[in-house]
């Protein structure tokens, strides 16, 4: 169990937590959620010790051993790579470490024999003889191939890095583990993979994640963090929702009836005060209005942004042909004479562990890039927008405003006009003035999604789209593309997106086409788990 007691937490000037108090029993799997900003992953730090708090504790039992998702991606640099993950159990690492020093010694004693027992007994007790096993298990589940598990963590690339730190973290079943946003960066079957594991696994969980399919799959509990306080919710993530939205709306429903009461006492204390021989029924109705009880709504952190795709022109049927396209980066062939169709009204999702050919392919239909080969012919009805996973192109002029930014955008050059568009993207009042240089992640995309709502664009080309985003905007994006008459090629992670929107399938794999299928994507991961 790992809990604590009256935590509160300032920054600057900013309340992050408020005498938070909060209890992590055994078993649970726990949803972290909030707002951008509301201090989840604060609250991970403080649960870790990492942070101290201004005032509170944090309570575990000291022989309870708790584990991390490391986020720093080069610590581990000149280890290897399956080394790395067993100094997830540092103590049993350290007695593997002290038990090669000492069978390396050239002069080794009986004291030093006394001590290799000793440590083979802990060793033992520790389950060591099957930690290497584990370790590589636990990579082989994530999708890091065998041949990797000998290398220096500094020759593989961001994305196996990724999956390593987090076997790092799974290893030697922890009883407390803290996984910050453990899906990033992973492709889809990592994930799954990971649903799976932390379905079965005994101990406690504390997850932030903005993947709702993932809190509903894996979670027991959801604990948010709103108001400067963390309450926790039995069920998941989709059950939260529901309470958190039927809480406000009976809170709402009284305060309304409490109004009208109000109303019609006043009415009634208005016509008759003056009047002598309805003046104590005047002064009853004045008592009743007095012990009428108002209940105060507090201001959440969250707030949902609007997105909304309108094309300014509708596509005829052909939209797009790409033929026999291939393209090579660095010497790697990431795509090999691809070949395609789109009609209207489709939306795609792109598949495959190789992200990068996924981001090439859509470069190339967003005519960044051009093939090596092969050739892309656009409708002559068509007009395209993009969303990159890489956007800094589109910011480097740090001095523009985000009024100024969003105006070199739209035909309306009115700035009444532009502040509405960035106040429905929650750039409101003094917001709207930020230079666009100093924006998170987040703020950059949700610009970035304003500018394809002005576009009129038919045709949305998404690479990530629900990447650094909170669950609200990920919501309001998925909203958006699901009601968006046009077609959509896109990338992402995000089950319940793709779900939601996609109905067309396109797998790509060693930079080939495998499967070109109109289907949801439930109903082609089950035939595919049915092949296997």
């Amino acid at each position: 169990m790992i809990s604590v007691s009256n935590v509160s937490l300032r920054y600057g000037g900013k309340k992050l937590f408020e005498d938070a108090t909060v209890k992590f029993t055994p078993g649970n799997c726990y949803g972290l959620i909030g707002a951008n900003g509301a201090g989840k992953s604060t609250f991970l730090k403080i649960l870790a010790q990492e942070i101290e708090p201004n005032s509170g504790e944090v309570i575990k039992g000291s022989d309870q051993r708790l584990s991390v998702l490391k986020q720093d991606h080069h610590a581990f640099d000149e280890v290897i790579v399956l080394k790395t993950v067993i100094m997830g159990n540092q103590k049993l690492f350290q007695i593997m470490e002290e038990k090669e020093k000492l069978y390396s010694k050239p002069d080794f004693s009986d004291a030093d024999g006394d001590r290799a027992s000793q440590l083979e007994m802990l060793f033992a007790e520790m389950n060591g003889y099957e930690a290497e096993s584990e370790a590589a298990t636990l990579l082989a589940g994530l999708g890091v191939s065998e041949e990797l598990h000998s290398k220096f963590m500094k020759d593989l690339v961001p994305s196996d890095k990724v999956k390593v730190l987090l076997a790092q973290a799974l290893f030697g079943q922890p009883d407390i583990l803290l996984l910050d946003e453990p899906t990033n960066h992973l492709d889809i079957y990592a994930i799954q993979w990971l649903e799976e594991f932390l379905f079965n696994f005994k101990n406690t969980v504390i997850v932030v994640s903005h993947d709702r399919y993932f809190l509903n799959k894996v979670c027991t509990h959801i604990a948010d963090i709103d108001y400067s306080k963390v309450t926790t919710y039995s069920g998941n993530y989709d059950f939260w929702l529901q309470a958190s939205e039927l809480s406000q709306k009976l809170l709402a429903d009284q305060n309304k009836k409490s109004a009208d009461k109000a109303e019609d006492l006043k009415n009634f204390i208005a016509r008759f005060s003056a009047n002598a021989s309805k003046s104590r029924q005047a002064s009853s109705r004045q008592k009743q209005l007095e012990k009428l009880t108002f209940n105060e709504m507090p201001t959440s952190s969250r707030r949902r942004p609007f997105v909304g795709f309108e094309s300014l022109r509708e596509a005829g049927q052909d939209i797009v042909t790409v033929k026999n396209i291939s393209k090579k980066v660095n010497g790697e062939d990431l795509l090999k004479n691809v070949s395609f169709t789109l009609k209207k009204g489709d939306k795609v999702i792109l598949l495959g562990r190789n992200d990068l050919a996924k981001t090439v392919l859509l470069d190339i239909l967003a005519e960044k890039t051009s093939p090596d080969e092969g050739s892309v012919t656009w409708g002559v009805t068509t007009t395209r927008s993009y969303l990159p996973s890489d956007n800094s192109e589109y910011f480097q002029d740090g001095d523009l405003s985000l009024v100024d930014w969003l105006r070199q955008f739209s035909t309306e050059k009115d700035e009444s006009f532009i502040r509405g568009f960035l106040g429905k993207m929650l750039f409101s009042g003094n917001e709207a003035l930020k230079k666009s240089n100093v924006l998170s992640g987040g703020e950059k995309v949700r610009c970035m999604l304003s500018k394809m709502m002005l576009s009129g664009a038919n045709v949305l080309l998404l690479d990530g789209p629900t990447a650094h985003l909170d669950l609200e905007s990920i919501t309001a994006v998925n909203d958006g593309v699901k009601k968006f008459k046009g077609t959509v090629v896109m990338t992402c992670h995000d089950h319940e997106f793709i779900q939601t929107t996609a109905n067309r399938i396109i797998e790509i794999s060693d930079g080939k086409i495998i499967e070109d299928i109109y289907s949801t994507y439930e109903e082609y991961m089950m035939s595919k788990k049915m092949q296997h």
